[in-house]
């Protein structure tokens, strides 16, 4: 064992900021979850919408990296990628998927799974046209996952797009939009002391109506 990791075994961390009881959660995961995002917004952490996408592809190799939630509500979780990147081609030749938000400071973590489907052309031109324009070149720019030579050939692809839209207004390219996930499970986690933490488990049964359980720390 190298001198690194015997430093990472003697990491500790008691938590004991909160609790999560079954009858202080709302009967709903997505108003619970709302509750913890504002939670976490209002603190001021960095990145509260930042969330870790797992996907498989078609023979089940797993990968996972982290995106940023741009909406939800009671139909899913909604974020946006080149469809042709790696994450993009898993999700439509495998839908199922997983996010996990995870907020240190607030010694929470929300852990949601579901099957995804791409969001309406007219949700993802919405969003586009939201962005900044260098964003909007850059989506242009990126054959995402693909292979470069190296970072100039980025960035000349950059200044040639850049000088081609010139003033002109950007339309979102076809390779790029949205995913929504639509849940069938969460799992929200209290941090608490000794290791003992809270797991509520919300099980889908029928739309619209959630099972609770709670789950050994």
């Amino acid at each position: 064992m190298n001198k690194t990791s015997k430093v990472i075994q003697k990491l500790r961390e008691d938590y004991s900021s909160e609790e999560l009881l079954e009858q202080s959660a709302d009967v709903s995961p997505f108003n619970q979850f709302n509750k913890w995002m504002e939670q976490a917004i209002n603190t001021k952490l960095k990145h509260p919408n930042a969330m870790t996408l797992s996907t498989s592809s078609r023979d089940g190799y797993s990968s996972s990296r982290i995106v940023l939630l741009k909406g939800f509500d009671e139909n899913g979780f909604v974020f946006f990628t080149n469809y042709k990147s790696r994450k993009g081609i898993e999700l439509i030749d495998n839908p199922n998927a997983a996010l996990n938000f995870f907020w240190s400071e607030l010694e929470k973590q929300v852990r949601i799974e579901g099957a995804v489907e791409k969001v309406s052309e007219l949700e993802s031109d919405e969003y586009f046209n939201t962005r900044p324009r260098e964003s909007k070149i850059g989506t242009w720019a990126s054959y995402q996952s693909s292979n470069l030579i190296n970072r100039k050939q980025l960035d000349k692809k950059v200044e040639e797009l850049t000088e081609e839209f010139g003033e002109n207004p950007i339309p979102r390219p076809p390779f790029w939009g949205g995913f929504i996930l639509k849940p069938t499970y969460f799992e929200f986690w209290q941090g608490r002391p000794s290791r003992l933490h809270d797991r509520l488990a919300y099980l889908k049964n029928i739309p619209g109506n959630w099972r609770i359980e709670r789950l050994s720390p």
